[in-house]
């Protein structure tokens, strides 16, 4: 089963991207979502997986899941 969280970029440095999700901040491989093309900018979200974006979701998308994995996360505080 594939757990990708969505993280914003916040730099892009070649094939490589900072990226920030909950406060924390890494570096992430971009070589799967085409940087060559500029397709990934500082701002965008992207799906990450083991080290890897593996896609570019828009802002809505990528809210959305967070706010699923934060409802999870909570719940999980209640059991």
């Amino acid at each position: 089963m594939c757990r990708a969280i969505p993280h914003r970029v916040i730099q892009v440095a070649g094939e490589k991207g900072l990226v920030e999700v909950g406060g924390v901040r890494h570096w992430v491989d971009l070589s799967l979502v085409a940087v060559d093309d500029d397709s990934v900018r500082v701002g965008d979200f992207v799906l990450v997986h083991s080290g890897f974006a593996i896609s570019v979701l828009d802002e809505t998308a990528a809210e959305q899941t967070l706010d699923l994995i934060r409802e999870l996360a909570a719940a999980g505080e209640h059991v």
